[in-house]
């Protein structure tokens, strides 16, 4: 029985004991935590009981309830600060009432979603009006038609990456393409090398592949080379995964001479190379060749179409070379439900028309205006490469405190994204700013002065 009478006792979460079952007993825990918090029962930023005061109401182990604290937190739902307690967080998607409606996203990166919806309404109208159209609603094709690989085709070879038509596989989003890749081409306890901040979902997939992670220093022009190859001899690395042009969270683009030297060093030292890879180039357009081009033998080529084209429209294209071909669509089959064949075909319709390149222009065009709007609130950051959807701002001293951060923003009417979400190791943080999320380039204006004064106020300068 618990030492004290929790009965008129305040706590901001009282579970049932009753309602843990059989089984281990965090678990049932942390399971019975999620559900509040993703229902709405314990609201964001809610201090959450002391874990021995939950211990003693529950008359459980101490460690129990802190193994249950500690999975929750893995998954982001809570979070600690030091000599405060544990809080719930933020749930991306989740919108919370309490905020100003007025808030401005500057958070998720969506792409530009407005843009585009024509032509795709039309390319929709277009698949459903063939007489074929009744396949589209069945599940077969698990490696999809052969239309749809002629457009896969199509789509990487504007990204300079020219593969067969049996070397693409067509994934449901590039989270689907690297969870498969993880769970195939990688065993537990591997080594991957990645940026010092890098993809937060990928941090969050490698975790549950039991993948370590192992971050390499970069400068402001990515990832060193020569930290990668002194990294490689030290441990037992398999794998590189990189986000060569706008990399997540940093913007960084890799320049022809960085991207030369990382593939060197991946084939000298025998890494399997993750590539995701996103660009607005059209088929008529120079571009930065990728490391597929160099070392293609070795690479896992991903390119998604979601922040690109539609955020409906969530496909993801990967050229698989050959010996990781068998591996990866073994897992894609037994792992991932295959990409909706309607969704893959208005996307291959949009590309075989030649109308996917005129969304990716009127796009291209608005991340230019994005980022010169950018430029104009923040000069001291310049104007980057002109297209990335997001850019980052440092934020000195705030490591540890991320979520603090996101929530005083709130508070100021803005949504923005810390760099601890992505971190991998230690570095200098700053916040992400997605560009393509606010709406109009009115509404972009408006959260963009909001966070210059935020930003003033968080570093002193006001």
């Amino acid at each position: 029985m618990p030492v004290n009478s929790f009965q008129n006792y305040p706590m901001s979460w009282k579970p049932k004991r009753e309602a843990l079952g059989k089984g281990p007993l965090y678990l049932s825990l942390a399971s019975l935590l999620e559900q509040d918090i993703l229902s709405g029962k314990l609201l964001t930023g809610t201090r959450l009981p002391p874990q021995r005061e939950l211990a003693d109401y529950l008359d459980l182990n101490f460690t129990t309830v802190t193994r249950a604290y500690d999975l929750c937190r893995s998954k982001k739902l809570v979070y600690g600060i030091t000599g405060r307690g544990t809080f719930v967080s933020s749930i991306p998607g989740v919108a919370d009432e309490s905020r100003r409606s007025d808030c401005v996203d500057l958070g998720v990166v969506q792409g530009f979603t407005e843009i585009g919806a024509k032509e795709i309404v039309r390319a929709a109208r277009t698949a459903l009006g063939r007489d074929t159209a009744e396949r589209l609603f069945g599940y077969g094709n698990r490696d999809g038609m052969e239309r749809h690989r002629e457009a896969a085709r199509q789509w990487l070879l504007r990204c300079g990456v020219e593969s067969e038509k049996e070397g693409v596989i067509v994934f449901p989003g590039v989270q689907g393409a690297l969870s498969s890749a993880l769970l195939s081409v990688f065993r537990t306890g591997d080594m991957i090398a990645v940026d010092t901040f890098t993809y937060a979902n990928f941090i969050s997939l490698a975790r549950l592949a039991h993948v370590k992670l192992v971050p390499v220093a970069g400068d402001s022009q990515g990832m060193l080379p020569d930290v990668l190859a002194r990294t490689a001899k030290r441990l037992p690395i398999r794998g590189l995964f990189i986000m060569p042009r706008h990399s997540n969270p940093t913007a960084i683009t890799l320049s022809a001479e960085r991207r030369r030297d990382i593939a060197d060093i991946c084939r000298a030292a025998d890494l399997i190379v993750l590539e995701d890879d996103a660009s607005f180039a059209t088929v008529d357009e120079q571009r930065l060749l990728p490391l597929q081009a160099r070392i293609p033998e070795r690479t896992l080529y991903l390119s998604g179409t979601a922040r690109l084209i539609a955020a409906g429209l969530r496909i993801a294209y990967v050229a698989c070379p050959e010996r990781l071909r068998a591996p990866l669509q073994a897992a894609f089959h037994h792992t991932t439900i295959k990409a909706s064949a309607l969704d893959v075909e208005i996307l291959s319709e949009l590309i075989l028309s030649g109308r996917a390149d005129v969304v990716l222009r009127k796009k291209k065009q608005l991340a230019r205006q994005a980022n010169q709007l950018f430029a104009e609130v923040f000069p001291e950051f310049g104007k980057g490469d002109g297209e990335s959807l997001f850019r980052t701002i440092p934020l000195p001293e705030t490591h540890g405190r991320a979520h603090e951060v996101e929530e005083r923003a709130l508070d100021a009417g803005i949504r923005v994204l810390h760099s601890d979400r992505y971190l991998v190791g230690k570095g200098e943080p700053f916040l992400r700013i997605s560009l393509s999320s606010a709406g109009t380039m009115a509404e972009l204006a408006t959260g963009l002065r909001r966070l210059r004064t935020f930003v003033d106020r968080e570093t002193g300068q006001h």
